[in-house]
């Protein structure tokens, strides 16, 4: 059974509907207002509400506006009115409402609206977490317009970032709507025809092609071949180079090249970093909404502490913080030091300032290395004992690779 908000200014009228559908077995929450309903909404996402047009705060229409331009409208609305006209109905059905009842409402009327509802509701698929309309930072904002231009391209795209990018979010914003999506790195290898069929005039995606398999790779590449006459694109990740995919993973150099039709390099996190608290924000209240977690909201200084930290593994890791905090939080506010918790005082500290990733990679390596054995030399007070358990190096070893870098030590180990 479902949970249904009942809005109505007019006590008979929710009393009423709170008894009907009681009856059949749902859950009634009921709201006198605009405003009413705006806290029991932000309190839990009903599975239907009903929703009266004319109240003496807010008018229905407003409010289902409100809702739609803040994300909020993830369930059915069914619109409710006496003295409603077709201009109302067909703007409110415009805006996102789902259906129209008349006042008075007829019992039969009432039921088989309701179940017809949720019913096309339990077809829906899950609500997605979505980068076309979040985020303000000019790398996001530039990538997001770039990929939209893509969208009428039906070549082949490569998207290429860092580990933990999550693609997928990148990719839909080429998908024309409507369209299949089909994620078919598991079943290239056994049935590349029925992936074809799946995806026929939508996108065939394959989230990192480091992992796929000799089989999956003549799977893709069958798949690739036969993807203009299906009327697939064929969207592709991967955080490896190009050149080290093939000599180091040996990924085939002929599909490589045909799945590299248009390539787009992915900004880090951390190139966006301004945007984490809306994200952060929004993979929150996807979590409340497919009732993962109970109602959540995060604080200023836990969002400016998601903010802070560097993300190496990007909106991945940032998407585990958020989802542990969540889960694990003991407050319906998630503070600074839940953030603390989940990411743990051994947080991955900060890419290392100074080391340009221009130099030879062995330059690049010796910087690092002095850098990182200078942090922990400090941080354990000069002790090789300590810094030798922390790095896992050889004491003898550890001496030797201090002298080549030439890190002179404050003390003598105790």
């Amino acid at each position: 059974m479902a949970t249904i908000l009942v809005v109505d200014d007019e006590v008979g009228i929710r009393d009423l509907l709170s008894e009907i559908l009681s009856d059949e077995g749902h859950t009634v929450r009921s709201a006198e207002s605009a405003t009413a309903a705006r806290d029991a909404r932000a309190r839990e996402r009903p599975d239907l509400v009903l929703l009266d047009i004319w109240m003496p705060d807010t008018d229905g229409i407003s409010l289902l506006k409100e809702w739609a331009s803040s994300g909020l409208l993830t369930m059915p609305v069914v619109m409710m009115s006496g003295h409603a006209t077709i201009e109302t109905a067909v703007e409110a059905t415009r805006i996102g409402a789902t259906d129209f009842l008349e006042k008075p409402i007829a019992l039969q009327k009432l039921l088989a609206t309701v179940k017809r509802v949720l019913r096309q509701q339990e077809t829906q698929p899950a609500t997605r977490l979505s980068l076309a309309t979040v985020g303000r930072a000019p790398a996001l904002v530039e990538v997001r317009k770039r990929l939209a231009q893509l969208a009428t391209v039906g070549l082949p795209l490569l998207l290429r970032g860092g580990a933990g990018m999550m693609p997928e979010l990148f990719g839909r914003l080429v998908q024309q709507p409507n369209t299949p999506w089909v994620t078919g790195a598991a079943t290239l290898a056994e049935a590349p025809q029925d992936v074809l069929a799946q995806a026929a005039g939508g996108v065939l995606f394959v989230e990192e092609l480091a992992t796929l398999s000799r089989g999956a790779q003549r799977g893709l590449a069958f798949a690739a071949e036969r993807a203009a006459r299906h009327k697939v694109r064929i969207i592709s990740f991967t955080a490896e180079e190009p050149d080290l995919l093939v000599s180091e993973r040996g990924f085939d150099a002929d599909l490589l090249a045909r799945l590299s039709g248009v390539v787009m390099r992915l900004p880090l996190l951390r190139e966006f970093g301004e945007d984490i608290p809306d994200i952060a924000s929004l993979m929150l209240s996807q979590l409340v909404e497919a009732r993962i977690c109970p109602p959540r909201r995060l604080s200023t200084a836990a969002l400016n502490a998601l903010r802070q930290s560097p993300w190496h593994r990007n909106l991945e890791s940032l998407a585990q913080a958020v989802r542990s905090a969540a889960l694990t939080s003991l407050e319906d506010e998630i503070g600074p030091k839940d953030v603390e918790r989940v990411l743990g005082s051994d947080a991955p500290d900060a890419v290392v300032p100074g080391i340009s990733l221009d130099q030879p990679l062995r330059e690049a390596r010796e910087a690092f290395e002095r850098a990182y054995l200078e942090h922990h030399l400090a941080r354990e007070q000069g002790s090789i004992a300590r810094v030798a358990d922390k790095s896992g190096l050889e004491r003898t070893h550890l001496y030797r690779k201090l002298k080549q870098l030439g890190i002179g030590l404050a003390r003598k180990d105790d």
